[in-house]
């Protein structure tokens, strides 16, 4: 007798918003990663996560090309990482391999308890910043959890757990509103649809408000300021404008110039301006190591910057990439989930992630470090030089305690929301 196949589905939503507020106290001094009681939590995931995000942003960038980019790696890699958990065989060794990890160097239990780390560590109440990620699983009435993968994922990933009737035509109206309570009405109607033969909904989800150290002055804001997409098309923009000592240095390997921009709280934003014609050496060439390189590069110094006051949205499926990157199995007929349940078969047919970014008039002051392989222009000009992001940018945002990617993405154009 043949058992039948259900379908799992994992579904990724965030909202990641920067509010203009008034100018504030002056920003504490340490280094670009300062120390943290939290240094170490999560060392593994956070390490796995950031190599995860530059791999699937180039997938993306391929799949997506002229088009904004924007992603949180460590919501994708986590929500994968959970579904490992009752994964089996080939369908798990994929998983894992995928998020960067080397099983025969690093035990499963080792990779599970990184994550428990991480999510512990982002989900812990900040006064000064507001970020929080959860899971949860909407499973369908009668079926039956595997006791182990229920009681791995609340005790590892703090997941929440409901029971859902998929036959009812609301549980997709429950789903979304859940996720749009989660995200403050910011990421709405992230299901669509639910097939009949779904059993199960996994659902992640990241909340990430940060307000700048040095505000911008919204009096300074250019209300209309062009923005060079391409050779052939040009878009006016509101452009914020702010003269401060920032972290700042130019990469003339993958010639670049690259500013950080630090949040209250222990959070901060990486931003990659390329060279003319360089974007894509510049995409090619994103790994952990030069992430790395440049925070620790970077030097202090007055400069102008002029970054653009936008809002990005980018949604994708991500079962027609996560296959090319190794993921194969378990969108498939091959898919072993029987850590889940053993009533039937299960497969992964859907796995959708659905990002929203604001950026307002609010600044930070960088902080200083010192290395050789990046340099500071000091002697271009008499006076300070300007960095204008006025053509396709990268941003990255990142928490400093676990030296996590919380997101990344291309600007491609501000005005494409």
């Amino acid at each position: 007798m043949a058992f039948p196949f259900y379908h799992l589905l994992l579904f990724v939503g965030l909202w990641a918003p920067i509010y203009c507020e008034p100018p504030c106290s002056t920003p504490s001094r340490g280094s670009p990663y300062p120390p943290s009681t939290k240094s170490s939590h999560g060392s593994r995931a956070s390490s796995s996560s950031n190599d995860f995000a530059f791999r699937l942003y180039r997938r993306l960038v391929l799949q997506h090309p002229s088009q904004n980019i924007f992603f949180s790696p460590v919501s994708i890699s986590t929500s994968l990482a959970m579904l490992s958990l009752g994964a089996h065989s080939a369908t798990k060794a994929q998983i894992l391999r995928t998020l960067g990890f080397n099983l025969t160097a690093t035990p499963e239990s080792a990779i599970h308890h990184g994550f428990q780390q991480l999510v512990h560590t982002l989900r812990v109440p900040n006064k000064e910043l507001d970020l929080r990620m959860g899971s949860s699983l909407f499973v369908r009435k009668g079926l039956q959890l595997q006791a182990s993968f229920l009681d791995r994922a609340k005790r590892l990933y703090e997941s929440k757990v409901f029971s859902v009737d998929f036959s009812n035509t609301f549980t997709v109206q429950r789903i979304n509103s859940y996720v749009e309570k989660e995200t403050k009405g910011k990421v709405m109607n992230l299901i669509q649809d639910l097939d009949p033969l779904t059993v199960m909904v996994l659902v992640n989800h990241i909340f990430f408000k940060g307000k700048w150290m040095k505000p911008f002055n919204p009096a300074d804001t250019h209300k209309s300021y062009p923005f060079r997409v391409n050779k052939q098309t040009t878009v006016h923009i509101p452009m914020m404008q702010q003269m401060e000592k920032f972290a700042f240095g130019v990469d003339p390997k993958l010639n670049c110039s690259v500013l950080q921009m630090d949040y209250k709280g222990e959070a901060m934003a990486l931003f990659v301006l390329p060279g003319e014609g360089k974007m894509r050496q510049l995409e090619q060439e994103l790994s952990t190591r030069t992430l790395r390189r440049w925070i620790r590069s970077l030097q202090k110094r007055q400069i102008e910057v002029f970054i653009p006051k936008f809002s990005i949205s980018a949604s994708y499926d991500l079962e027609t990439v996560l296959p090319k990157m190794g993921i194969c199995d378990a969108f498939g007929k091959n898919a072993d989930f029987s850590g889940i349940t053993k009533t039937g078969f299960l497969q992964v047919s859907k796995a959708t992630h659905k990002a929203v970014l604001d950026i307002g008039e609010e600044g930070t002051e960088a902080v200083a470090a010192t290395a050789t392989k990046l340099i500071v222009r000091s002697k271009d000009k008499p006076f300070s030089p300007a960095l204008h992001f006025d053509k396709p940018f990268l941003m990255m945002l990142l928490d400093k305690g676990t030296k996590s990617t919380l997101f990344i993405g291309k600007v491609e154009n501000p005005t494409k929301a």
